[in-house]
């Protein structure tokens, strides 16, 4: 499913626009984004929490030349998925 197609679902099942569907998906993902930024967890209670993770520098390899090389410490995006979540997958 691509963003079209999940806004196409958010309109019927919420019986409203399209377009009115589109700016609440946006609105979502802004909030989300905008919460990690700042280092918050954000907890959809049935469905997930999103939350910033900190990856440690460490030491990698250059496939090409097979140098070692620096990987800096770097901040990366999770999901766990909700019990409800989980449930309605399996």
């Amino acid at each position: 499913m691509n963003k079209a197609e999940l806004i196409e679902a958010m309109a019927e099942s919420a019986d409203i626009s399209k377009a009115a569907a589109g700016r609440a998906l946006d609105g979502m993902v802004d909030a989300v984004t905008e919460a990690m930024k700042a280092g918050d967890t954000l907890s959809l209670v049935g469905f997930g929490t999103f939350s910033v993770k900190e990856r440690a520098a460490r030491d990698g390899r250059n496939p090409q030349t097979g140098e070692t090389i620096k990987i800096k410490a770097s901040k990366i995006p999770s999901f766990k998925a909700g019990k409800a979540l989980k449930d309605a997958i399996n």
